[in-house]
């Protein structure tokens, strides 16, 4: 039996990369001086000021992301939108396109800048918002990780951790890419919210992530979530048969699927699908108390044991229907933000702006 994990590849070594540590170079690691004195936790996060960029990784060489740890306080005096304000990037081999561009809370499965604990195999957010991404993200000659901050003032206390390896085997691997797309209850009734679009040559969908605010009454999660691969044009190729189906749900993530009395919402994480958050009161920092706020829902769902594989092209879209017991399915248009992640066999160049941070806020 082979054990993976007991084997080192030949001319393969690890680095890590934060703020004891910027470039990740060797034995230059806990440097920094505090009060206890040298090599003492000296440098353990960042300040990020507004409008600034942070250049968190800059790393030089083929090799492969393996692990990406962060954190930050949503405790601020300007505005409580921080996990939506932050907005991460990621751009391989020296392209000026970055092929991650997704608010920062977004990307690991907290959406609405409000946190919630996710336990599935390539994204973990543990108490108290520790966000980890185990996605491995192959580079052939060098990656940066970044993140800005459009928030309203600087922003203290950032601490990651960036995981790779150098001189790794990546001549077969393809690039990594997440997008974020919002439709705010501006869609046509009928009209489908896009996932993800203008994805050209072979590549692997890896997952989405799905965060719902209910804008109207009844049921909200009848959407079929629809994969367009290659030359498909009016009918998708993959088509599910429900957003509460698509996450592993069933029978609207509830204890009983009954009226009286009024069952209970249960959210739950899994390896690969879930449906972490759930909330009905806005609990960001700062926000003030509304008792009438939509319900937000957010669920994810993982293609790792069974892999959507593209040659040409893909395109994913998930519907707008709900439900009621008396009138059965109807088209709705609630508020409704999703990031895709993927794989392909190039650096995309042709991706959408992302939404300026006003056009992103939950509201």
């Amino acid at each position: 039996m082979t054990i993976s994990w007991a084997i080192q590849p030949p001319g393969v070594s690890s680095r890590s990369i934060n703020a004891e540590n910027f470039t990740g170079e060797s034995g230059q690691g806990a440097k920094a001086s505090s009060k206890l004195g040298p090599g003492r936790k000296g440098s353990a996060w960042v300040n990020i000021p507004p409008g600034e960029t942070a250049i968190l990784a800059d790393i030089k060489g083929t090799g492969v992301i393996r692990h990406i740890w962060m954190t930050v306080t949503d405790k601020t005096d300007h505005g409580p939108f921080v996990l939506r304000d932050l907005v991460l990037r990621m751009y391989w081999d020296g392209s000026e396109t970055p092929s991650v561009e997704v608010p920062l809370g977004d990307f690991f499965c907290n959406g609405f800048a409000q946190r919630a604990l996710v336990t599935s195999e390539p994204i973990v957010v543990a108490p108290t918002g520790g966000m980890n991404s185990f996605i491995p993200m192959p580079f052939r000659d060098g990656a940066r990780i970044t993140v800005e901050n459009q928030h309203g003032g600087e922003l203290t206390h950032f601490f990651y951790q960036i995981d790779y390896t150098l001189g790794d085997d990546v001549a077969d691997a393809m690039y990594f890419h997440a997008q974020w797309r919002r439709s705010n209850g501006n869609l046509p009734l009928g009209e489908d919210h896009v996932i993800l679009d203008g994805v050209e040559g072979k590549g692997t969908y890896l997952g989405t992530y799905v965060g719902i605010a209910s804008l109207q009454r009844y049921w909200w999660g009848e959407g079929e979530v629809k994969f367009y691969v290659d030359d498909d044009t009016e009918n998708p190729t993959l088509c599910s048969t429900g957003l509460e189906d698509y996450a592993g749900g069933a029978w609207a993530f509830q204890d009983e699927l009954r009226s009286d009395p009024e069952p209970k919402v249960l959210t739950f994480n899994a390896p690969y699908f879930g449906y972490p958050f759930h909330e009905t009161v806005d609990r960001t920092k700062g926000a003030p108390f509304h008792p009438g706020m939509p319900p937000m829902h957010g669920v994810y769902r993982w293609h790792i044991p069974d892999p959507i594989y593209f040659q040409e092209r893909l395109r994913v879209t998930v519907q707008q229907i709900g439900t009621w017991d008396h009138g059965g399915l109807f088209e709705r248009s609630d508020d409704i933000s999703s990031t895709a992640y993927w794989y392909q066999d190039s650096v995309n160049q042709d991706l959408p702006e992302l939404l300026p941070a006003e056009q992103r806020w939950p509201r």
